[in-house]
């Protein structure tokens, strides 16, 4: 006896439905831990995926799943603990203190992966600022010659 098509097409989505969670759960309990409480943490990933679960015949038919997912749940870790952050802060947190590769950024998130680069220039820029060493005091007006043995001088000596 054959199974029907409609069974057929039940399971897989119910497959992929698992495949979706486990490779996203532990990205995203992350997230969520980084701004919540432990107790929080799993109450907004429990939402989270309660929705995802709910809509998911509507959700792998959007272009990008994970974007949706992700969305949703950046949503609700923001509202949980009253801060948005922007898509750069997200990224750098994901790269920096997550440890995650480029790639799955781009995967857990569902952006491309030169959008993810483009933001972790964006917070590499914002810090940099912060992180630059003041810059030697140019000395006044100083001859071509005078720089050349100054400069000659100072390998000799350190030879």
């Amino acid at each position: 006896m054959t199974t029907p098509d409609r069974f057929k097409s039940v399971k897989v989505l119910t497959n992929g439905y698992y495949a979706f969670y486990d490779l996203h759960r532990p990205v995203y309990h992350a997230y969520a831990a980084a701004h919540l409480p432990p107790e929080e943490a799993q109450i907004a990933v429990g939402m989270t995926f309660a929705v995802v679960v709910e809509n998911w015949t509507s959700v792998v038919t959007e272009r990008h799943p994970a974007r949706w997912a992700w969305s949703h749940h950046t949503r609700t870790v923001a509202r949980r603990c009253g801060h948005t952050p922007t898509a750069i802060e997200v990224t750098r947190l994901l790269h920096d203190d997550l440890h995650m590769t480029i790639d799955q950024i781009a995967t857990v998130t569902g952006t491309d992966r030169a959008a993810v680069l483009a933001h972790l220039v964006a917070a590499d820029r914002a810090v940099a600022p912060h992180r630059r060493r003041p810059r030697p005091r140019a000395r006044p007006s100083v001859s071509p010659e005078e720089r050349w043995r100054d400069t000659f001088r100072l390998r000799t000596a350190t030879a």
